[in-house]
């Protein structure tokens, strides 16, 4: 961009910015940050006018008071280069940028988070069988999977500083696009400040056999209300209990189909799962998985061995379907854990106690279930998709509800 070039956009932008125009702040803002605004032979004058007009410009919201400071001390550093300066404006302008910084010490100690020393941090203890995968790795590998899908282009994000004046139906200009999911808070930290649950290995569930993944299927009879797990022998279904050949046509719309790849995340380790001569290690574990898959109704459950000991006095914990599921043609099932059950009946649950971390701790396994949706035939969800998310929150005796009046 020339000067002549950039002397008529900047003409253009200053008319924007007259008419009050809703493109222009991040319009502006976009070419500020452009090498073309200092390298094109910009007058001074010029450059401090477009900055000054653009402050002005910005939402009046304290987490905009970075921005606004930047701009300021841009300004304060063009003033005395210009045709305009004066002790008196440049009074004012060193007036703003105390002013400001103070605003956002401000709001930045209002935005930490009061710690009270009263209450210990609460600990949620985890027994599995790849702890280095699950406790770190997927977590990095959800965080990242989420900012990928919603991190916001940098014209949307440079949109998100200005906002209210007049404006014009203009859908297709993205400079002035900002309303997406990535700029909802509570939207993303759910998301990125969730605990996730997923799987090293593609994942397949259709409602027909065909096209299984390379590690290994299951067939299941699921319905609501009832399930049974399916083999084949000779090309006919039959129990997977005792290999009886059962009447039911490959198109009856309750049968469910469950398949999975070979390890696909390359840091995963399991050391139970080492892999022998005729399973590699790339697929042990998978198929261990998938062996100790079962269904509850139409919802196939995926058994990761996830077992949380918690204070059930103090936190309980909800377990439901990743927010995005829908997007892969399935749903998650849910559920709220707030003490152990059946302690004394099912062996997986009766567990020696005495070792001293586990004293006055419950304890529950947060298995993974899914449903395809009712229009959809087949769904395959890659490696390292959040499958289930984990929500430690207070137990029910431990908040109340009430009227702003009795508060």
């Amino acid at each position: 961009m020339d000067t002549s070039e950039a002397r008529a956009h900047l003409n253009y932008l200053l008319t924007l910015g007259l008419r009050r125009e809703e493109a222009f702040g991040p319009m502006a803002l976009n070419f500020i940050k452009e090498d073309a605004f200092e390298k094109s032979g910009l007058l001074p004058e010029e450059q401090f006018s477009l900055i000054m007009a653009t402050v002005q410009a910005l939402a009046e919201e304290p987490k905009r008071y970075n921005m606004k400071l930047e701009m300021l001390k841009r300004a304060v550093g063009l003033l005395e280069k210009t045709s305009f300066n004066d002790p008196q404006l440049a009074r004012q302008l060193n007036q703003d940028v105390k002013k400001t910084e103070a605003e956002l010490g401000i709001y930045n100690e209002a935005m930490r988070p009061t710690k009270s020393g009263a209450q210990d941090k609460q600990k949620l203890i985890v027994q599995c069988d790849a702890p280095e995968y699950f406790l770190d790795i997927a977590q990095k590998r959800a965080t990242a999977y989420y900012q990928n899908k919603f991190g916001l282009s940098k014209e949307s994000k440079t949109a998100q500083h200005f906002g209210g004046g007049a404006r014009k139906f203009d859908p297709n200009n993205k400079d002035l696009q900002k309303e997406f999911p990535g700029a909802c808070a509570p939207f993303m930290n759910s998301r990125t400040n969730a605990f996730h649950l997923m799987m090293p290995f593609d994942l397949k569930i259709s409602r027909t056999p065909e096209d299984p993944l390379d590690a290994g299927m299951r067939a299941y009879y699921a319905k609501m209300g009832y399930s049974f797990p399916l083999g084949f022998e000779m090309g006919k279904i039959c129990s997977y209990q005792d290999g009886e050949i059962l009447d039911i046509p490959l198109d009856d719309p309750n049968l469910l189909f469950l398949s999975v790849s070979k390890i696909k995340e390359k840091e995963f380790r399991a050391a139970d799962y080492p892999g022998t001569p005729e399973v590699p290690f790339e697929y042990a574990y998978p198929r261990a998985v998938l062996e100790r898959t079962g269904t509850l109704g139409p919802y196939v459950q995926l058994v990761a061995n996830f077992k949380i000991w918690f204070d059930a006095s103090q936190v309980s914990i909800l377990i439901q379907g990743a927010p995005d599921l829908y997007e892969y043609g399935l749903q998650g099932g849910s559920g709220m854990m707030v003490r152990s059950h059946a302690a004394d009946k099912v062996p997986a649950y009766a567990e020696n106690t005495s070792q001293s971390w586990q004293e006055g701790l419950s304890f529950n396994f947060a298995n993974i279930h899914l449903i395809l949706n009712s229009d959809t035939e087949s769904a395959m969800v890659p490696y390292n998709t959040p499958l289930f998310t984990v929500y430690p929150v207070h137990p029910i005796q431990n908040f109340q509800w009430t009227s702003v009046s009795g508060a």
